[in-house]
């Protein structure tokens, strides 16, 4: 039996960019013209909300969320390293990048021989955009995992090169945020696409609400994969890959509840509550609640990307797991999401 190590992280773009502008997607969202009046100013904010945002729009809130996010990431990172794994399999969300209106799998398996990427413009570690980072990928080991996953009746889609985009920020963030300290990242990796915002992935292109016109039930895609599915995918993932010969870390990749996806919350705050009863239940081990979490409750709370661990807790389940070695939630009123942490040792 081969070792597993699992591990959760998050993807958040601002933390490419200075603490002065990650309270960016909170601003525009205060654009909506259909926002309520009381909400159009801090004034008519929660106090926690308000107390985060401060006299300088969210600039020092956002410096000390920085170092909370790179204080868990650089824990799953030394976990990573020591536990060397042979490559690194990530479940993270497509937002339109990779699959467009051409085709939109459920889950696809990467299986490209290489990965060749760039970072965005205006980075923190000033990097050109020019330089590109080239990754090994793991053709024969995603091969034998896509067809063993078909032989247990799981149709898995899968692919040997870039459609229309490269690699998913899902996956190259979290590869950036792992090397935040720019001292290398030399794992090969296996990239598996979920199609996480489902009903939204085409007529919203992945992205964020047109104020310019409401969505009707007519313009919604179909739905995304359910938790069920995607927790019994992750979980048969996790046993094909304990009886290779591979060493493996399996990482899920995504922030939780969404602002700009919580209609609810009128686009402005992330479902904190709703986050709160699912990390619970991570730490609990209470699988059956994330198995069947239902679609019309991660739309609701705009937890579309908690489906990338979805997966994550199946694997957990499947390889009968303890309580984790690192677990973390952290909590933000404006800065788009909540996110969590988690470290599973073999």
């Amino acid at each position: 039996m081969a070792d597993v190590l699992i591990l959760g992280i998050s993807h958040y773009p601002m933390l490419i960019w200075p603490d002065k502008s990650m309270a960016g997607l909170l601003q525009k969202m205060l654009t909506n013209p259909n926002l309520p009046e009381e909400l159009k100013t801090p004034a008519g904010w929660s106090e926690n909300m308000r107390e985060e945002w401060g006299t300088d729009q969210g600039e020092a809130a956002a410096a000390a969320h920085r170092k909370t996010m790179l204080d868990w990431t650089r824990k799953a990172r030394e976990a990573l390293d020591e536990f060397n794994p042979d490559f690194v399999l990530i479940w993270g969300d497509d937002q339109y990048e990779n699959f467009k209106e051409d085709v939109v799998p459920p889950y696809c398996i990467n299986a490209h021989p290489e990965f060749r990427f760039h970072n965005f413009p205006n980075n923190v570690w000033g990097e050109p955009v020019e330089k590109e980072f080239v990754l090994p990928g793991v053709q024969a080991a995603a091969k034998h995992l896509a067809s063993e996953l078909i032989s247990a009746g799981f149709d898995t889609a899968y692919s040997y090169k870039p459609l229309h985009h490269p690699l998913g920020h899902a996956f190259t963030n979290a590869i950036f945020y792992l090397d935040y300290d720019r001292k290398g990242f030399n794992y090969p990796i296996l990239p598996v696409s979920i199609n996480c915002y489902g009903r939204h992935v085409i007529c919203q292109k992945g992205g964020l609400p047109n104020f310019d016109k409401e969505l009707s039930e007519a313009d919604l895609d179909p739905p995304a994969p359910t938790s069920k599915r995607l927790f019994d995918m992750g979980a048969e993932t996790a046993r094909i890959l304990s009886e290779s010969p591979y060493r493996v870390a399996l990482i899920a990749s995504s922030s939780w509840s969404h602002a700009f996806l919580t209609q609810k919350n009128h686009y402005l705050w992330p479902d904190i509550p709703a986050d709160r009863a699912l990390f619970d239940a991570l730490v609990k081990r209470d699988y059956d609640y994330w198995r069947n979490y239902p679609a019309a409750a991660i739309e609701e709370s705009g937890q579309q990307e908690v489906l990338n661990w979805s997966c994550l807790v199946g694997a957990m389940s499947a390889l009968g797991r303890g309580e984790p070695d690192v677990a973390a939630f952290v909590e933000t009123w404006i800065f788009n999401s909540c996110k969590a942490f988690l470290v599973s040792k073999p």
